[in-house]
């Protein structure tokens, strides 16, 4: 074989075939509950997936969800270094799919799928029959990924209200949504 050349083999991610370098496949994946101490690096990787906002502020929301269902939290590491999250809510009617995120050299590779399997299998022992996401219509490279993983677009509307700005608006104030 030529140096410098990968081989690929041909691997079975969730029933969906991928082909894999085999220096991937000596990596160590896991995917674990959130801990404190991957805080300051699931932040960096919603930033480099440009998945933080104006309107959201990631520490708020990872403080949050700690208090809320904190076990429905996932962590991505390979090689013990974070590389992907999910972040997975179950109000007992529908389950929710928020900050998934794969560090971009590590996109392609089945590690989004396990991750949002791994939600699904938790939601299904919750009782939970269907799960949701909302996806900002310009990212239209993640909807072609929950696509491809099996989800469609549901016929209906999605409305936010923005509780803080709301309450400012209905006290006679200028807030907006």
């Amino acid at each position: 074989m030529q140096r410098g050349l990968k081989v690929l083999e041909k691997r079975t991610y969730l029933g969906m075939p991928s082909f894999v370098s085999r220096e991937m496949l000596r990596l160590t994946y896991r995917i674990v509950r959130y801990r404190t101490e991957y805080r300051d690096a699931v932040i960096e990787l919603w930033r480099t997936c440009n998945l933080v906002v104006p309107q959201n502020d990631p520490v708020e929301d990872i403080e949050k969800k700690m208090r809320f269902q904190p076990n429905l939290f996932f962590v991505g590491l390979l090689d013990g270094k974070v590389m992907g999250s999910i972040m997975v809510g179950y109000e007992g009617h529908r389950g929710w799919i928020n900050y998934l995120a794969i560090t971009p050299e590590d996109q392609r590779h089945g590690y989004g799928r396990k991750l949002v399997q791994k939600a699904i299998d938790e939601l299904k022992k919750m009782g939970c029959q269907k799960v949701n996401l909302q996806i900002r219509r310009s990212n239209v490279k993640v909807i072609d990924f929950y696509k491809h993983i099996g989800f469609k677009e549901d016929d209906v509307v999605s409305l936010g209200m923005r509780l803080a700005a709301r309450q400012r608006t209905l006290r006679g104030g200028r807030g907006g949504i």
